[in-house]
């Protein structure tokens, strides 16, 4: 019984946070937070809080959502925001350009989980 109740709590180590910057934007909060997993490897939470107005707009709730981003994954998730983030400026300036085409892969994708 003992040993099926430490198997349902969360480690406490999965809920260290070693360093954490929050960005302010708007309605929105974006925390990136630097944690510790048990194997005493650091990963980064992505977490986006936005507020909710609830009923007549007197009661306040945050929907929020993560992301879980490895240090494997560091360089292929930096090159595609720059890609993507580099295609949005170009096309608001009138330079439309077809983004390179690369070969996909499962190796070179990934799913975020929202739910």
């Amino acid at each position: 019984m003992e040993e099926e109740k430490k198997r349902m709590e969360p480690d406490k180590r999965d809920q260290e946070i070693v360093y954490s910057k929050a960005l302010k934007a708007g309605k929105r909060i974006y925390y990136l937070d630097v944690k510790r997993n048990r194997k005493d490897e650091l990963f980064l939470a992505i977490t986006e809080s936005k507020k909710k107005f609830v009923g007549d707009e007197s009661q306040v709730s945050f929907e929020k959502h993560k992301i879980f981003l490895y240090r494997e994954d560091f360089e292929k998730f930096r090159a595609g925001m720059d890609e993507v983030i580099n295609y949005i400026k170009n096309a608001e300036n009138g330079v439309v350009t077809e983004p390179k085409k690369e070969e996909e892969s499962s190796s070179s994708r990934f799913e975020i989980d929202f739910g």
